[in-house]
């Protein structure tokens, strides 16, 4: 039976809730200036910022995606490691990063491409799947992470690098996996990983490092 709302630990709710907003924030629009040019943190804030969603070992080879003056969101660092980095969206209203392995890059991209074309919500996601279906679009043959790090408003401290009050926790993508090819539950539970949008191409093992 799935489990409801009011008998999830605050740590599943907190993933859970994190995760779709990594799906938002990992496709985020690259077009129109949705902030003010003052509101954007100095470059070199948000790359130590969105760098911290890391494991240390991949953080100084990681391309950055930030905020520019016109609120736009560019690549503020090149990188040659492994993974993709986004700082946190100034317009938003909480602290947010994510890091997603290069691997996952087509489809990502491709989400940000459909939300500057007008798509919303779930349709982005229906378009990519049909896209993916035909072979327009690929996803990754491997296992592929995403790293996160969420935090309250202002809870990222450029003095000392670090984020006071946060919270972290990754997914492994496994497109089309199932509780049947993982033996991983389809809901969460306490202390142990689950899958999230199982049977989809965006299938991935949720792991909250607190559990």
């Amino acid at each position: 039976m799935p489990i409801s709302r009011l008998t999830l630990p605050g740590t599943l709710l907190l993933a859970l809730a994190s995760s779709a907003a990594a799906q938002s924030s990992s496709a985020a629009v690259v077009s129109t200036a949705r902030v003010p040019p003052q509101v954007a943190q100095p470059v070199a804030q948000q790359i130590v910022a969105a760098v911290l969603a890391l494991p240390e070992e991949f953080r100084a080879g990681a391309a950055v995606l930030g905020y520019g003056a016109d609120g736009k969101l560019t690549e503020i660092r090149s990188g040659n490691g492994p993974f993709i980095c986004l700082a946190s969206d100034p317009a938003g209203k909480a602290f947010h990063v994510a890091c997603y392995h290069r691997s996952l890059e087509p489809f990502m991209a491709r989400g940000r491409a459909l939300r500057i074309s007008g798509l919303k919500g779930n349709q982005v996601d229906s378009a990519r799947f049909a896209e993916i279906k035909t072979g327009r679009l690929a996803m990754p043959s491997q296992p592929a992470a995403l790293y996160q790090l969420s935090g309250p408003a202002g809870s990222f401290d450029a003095a000392s690098g670090t984020v006071k009050g946060g919270s972290a926790f990754y997914v492994v993508y496994i497109p089309n996996a199932t509780p049947a090819s993982t033996g991983l539950p389809e809901h969460p539970e306490k202390g142990v990983p689950w899958i999230m949008e199982a049977g989809t191409p965006k299938a991935h093992i949720m792991f909250v490092p607190t559990m």
